[in-house]
C-alpha cells in the first residue's frame, strides 16, 4: 500500500508536466505556422545613367534598365528596345516595396509574360521567346 501511494504521488508531477508541455505545444503550433524565413538583401541600388540608343522600328518599346536580385546581391539589366510579346501588351517595370522585390513583366489581354534572365545570355533568346509567333525578325529585339 505504501508503494502504491508513492507511485501515485510521483505520477502527479509527471502528468502535470506533460499537460503543461502539451498545452504549450498546442498554442505554439499556430504561431509557428505564421513564421517565414527568407533572405533579405534590402532595396536595390539607384538606377544607372546611360544613353538610350535610337529606336530600331516603330513597333519597338523601350524597357528601362533595372536592378534584379540574384542570390544575395543585385545585378544590373541594361535597358533595351524590344517588341511586346503580343499586341496590346505593356511593360510593368520591376519595383521594390515593403521589403519585397516585384519582378518586371508584360501585361495585357492575353495574360502576363515575365522576363527570364536566362534569355539574356543566349543568342537565340528571341527565337525561343517568340517560337509560337509567325514573325521571323525578332532576332534583333534586345539591341
Amino acid at each position: 500500500m505504501v508503494l502504491a501511494l508513492h507511485s501515485s504521488v510521483r505520477m502527479k508531477p509527471i502528468k502535470r508536466t506533460l499537460a503543461i508541455a502539451a498545452l504549450l505545444l498546442a498554442t505554439a503550433w499556430p504561431a509557428a505556422a505564421q513564421i517565414s524565413i527568407g533572405i533579405h538583401i534590402g532595396p536595390p541600388p539607384q538606377p544607372r545613367a546611360y544613353r538610350v540608343p535610337p529606336r530600331p522600328g516603330g513597333d519597338y518599346e523601350w524597357v528601362e534598365g533595372y536592378w534584379y536580385p540574384q542570390g544575395k546581391r543585385y545585378l544590373w539589366h541594361d535597358g533595351y528596345w524590344t517588341r511586346p510579346p503580343y499586341a496590346g501588351a505593356f511593360w510593368i517595370a520591376p519595383y521594390y516595396s515593403g521589403g519585397q522585390y516585384f519582378a518586371g513583366h508584360w501585361e495585357g489581354n492575353h495574360g502576363v509574360v515575365g522576363h527570364d534572365h536566362r534569355w539574356d545570355r543566349s543568342p537565340q533568346r528571341d527565337e525561343r521567346r517568340y517560337k509560337d509567333r509567325d514573325d521571323r525578325d525578332h532576332h534583333d529585339d534586345h539591341r
